[in-house]
């Protein structure tokens, strides 16, 4: 079963191509761009490439998977828009992850998993073994706690290493084989597809025109 993988939760604008067995999963073709505002002009093309280097057509998919979030509002919301038109237009289920598990699935023992969300914040969560215990939630790096946390992951992790004090290692984004992973049993038993639900945790930095943003105290 083919699935289509787009994700831009954080600033890795990513498409991909994954084929999923019985009992394994396998990337066929992955492209991803580093560009945090550039998700709206880069997923189309993106899936068009992934989907030619994987040597599959459209109507090859199975489904499609999404990385859920947490992001920060317009790239989150470009991906999410993206892959909902996709199984729409094409009849086929689509699948949510949060994108925090999927930089966290294969970090061994206690691990603290953050992203860039920008206004000096990270998204974070905490996983045992690749299962989330705590999180995802959005905070400044000082006021997380930190527990029994051995290590970090993320580019959030990188970006704030200073304040966390914890050796970073594992990916800084999350890799769409990763994500396939965590939706293959959906994608293996055939399971009804979901609406798409983003973890923006907060409200967009935008305001519509004529309202105002409060004053600070």
């Amino acid at each position: 079963m083919l699935v289509m993988v787009v994700d831009s939760a954080t600033a890795a604008v990513t498409a991909a191509l994954a084929r999923v067995g019985d009992d394994d999963v396998t990337l066929l073709a992955e492209r991803v761009t580093v560009d945090a505002r550039g998700a709206g002009e880069l997923l189309a093309p993106q899936i068009t490439a992934a989907l030619a280097d994987g040597g599959a057509t459209i109507g090859d998919l199975t489904a499609i998977v999404a990385g859920v979030g947490p992001g920060p509002f317009t790239g989150l919301r470009a991906g999410l828009v993206t892959a909902a038109a996709m199984g729409h237009a094409l009849a086929l289920p689509v699948y949510g992850v949060c994108t925090l598990d999927a930089i966290g699935l294969h970090l061994p023992g206690r691990a603290l998993v953050a992203t860039d969300a920008r206004r000096k914040e990270i998204y974070w969560a905490v996983y045992q073994d690749g299962t989330r215990l705590a999180g995802p939630d959005v905070a400044s790096p000082a006021d997380v706690a930190l527990d029994g946390i051995e290590r970090a992951a993320g580019d959030g992790a990188e970006k704030y290493a200073d304040v966390l004090a914890l050796p970073v290692e594992g990916p800084r984004y999350p890799s769409a084989l990763a994500l396939a992973e965590l939706a293959a049993d959906r994608v293996r038993a055939k399971a009804p597809g979901e609406t798409l639900t983003p973890l923006y945790l907060r409200r967009p930095d935008a305001v519509l025109p004529g309202e105002r943003k409060p004053a600070l105290q």
